[in-house]
């Protein structure tokens, strides 16, 4: 046992969203559940074809648009 706090790795959050190696994939259920949200405070139209790195950036987008972020 070491007196040093195990420090985590860094997390996708961390990482720029071009870097990701699942960016490609279909936005998450979490990111969609809270994308619908955010469209529904922004009055904008949900788009649930998104991938996940565009649901990021969508998300980061609305949050700054109603206060969120």
């Amino acid at each position: 046992m070491t007196d040093t706090p195990k420090q985590d790795a860094p997390g996708n959050a961390d990482k720029p969203v071009e870097e990701w190696t699942t960016g490609d994939e279909k936005m998450t259920g979490a990111q969609a559940s809270y994308l619908k949200t955010l469209c529904q405070e922004a009055e904008v139209e949900f788009d649930d074809s998104l991938t996940k790195a565009e649901a990021s950036a969508r998300i980061d987008e609305l949050q700054d648009k109603t206060g969120r972020g």
